[in-house]
């Protein structure tokens, strides 16, 4: 759970809009923010995001989790938008969905048409999640600890899975890449001003809204 306030960001965000689950008898891995699946022990291959899109449908409860459990807990912005890089689903028991993966949430100030960082960080771990009949939730979340509690920890929430996380934790690249995105995203479907964002001392960057 490094946390990286204000200075040091490089992450991301989104709400990710979804139809209603069916269930889905096999393992799986998913890429969070573009939902695309992923085998991360081979070559990436994308497959169909709308077809993704209609079997995952626990990410708005991923993200109200994120927003009202974990964002709360930072100093305050205007707008908390949390992102999510997905290692791996395992939707056999709709009473305990699990997903583990690498989370992040930031909350941001709009200055004229900026989205500026405030606060932010990273929370990796395994989120247990429920269908009811109102729809998803989450109820509970292993997360892995800070300082030399990190690897341990991450291990063993992870397990067999620890290496894919290790690539996704350390992929900066993607991270910005699906911020970009996750924030053009957002912009879109709250109607913000906003064309760029801007980490405290680093330079204005475009929001792709194209």
């Amino acid at each position: 759970m490094k946390k990286f306030f204000v200075s040091i960001l490089f992450l991301t965000l989104i709400f990710a809009g979804c139809q209603n689950k069916q269930q889905n008898t096999e393992e799986q891995n998913v890429e969070s923010v573009t939902i695309t699946e992923t085998d991360l022990s081979e070559p990436e291959t994308d497959s169909s995001i709308s077809e993704t899109e209609k079997e995952i449908n626990y990410f708005p409860a991923i993200d109200r989790y994120l927003t009202d459990s974990i964002g709360s807990k930072y100093a305050k912005g205007e707008h908390c938008v949390p992102i999510h890089s997905i290692v791996r689903v395992d939707e056999r028991d709709t009473e305990d969905i699990k997903v583990w993966g690498d989370f992040w949430v930031f909350n941001y100030n709009l200055v004229g048409d900026t989205l500026e960082t405030v606060s932010g960080g990273s929370h990796p771990g395994l989120l247990h999640i429920r269908q009811t009949e109102n729809g998803f939730e989450v109820t509970a979340f292993d997360q892995v600890e800070d300082g030399s509690r990190y690897l341990p920890t991450a291990k063993k929430i992870f397990g067999d899975k620890f290496n894919a996380f290790k690539i996704i934790n350390s992929d900066e690249k993607n991270r910005e890449r699906l911020r970009a995105e996750g924030l053009a995203t957002y912009v879109k479907k709250n109607g913000i001003a906003a064309t760029k964002y801007k980490d405290y001392g680093w330079p204005e960057k475009q929001i792709p809204l194209e």
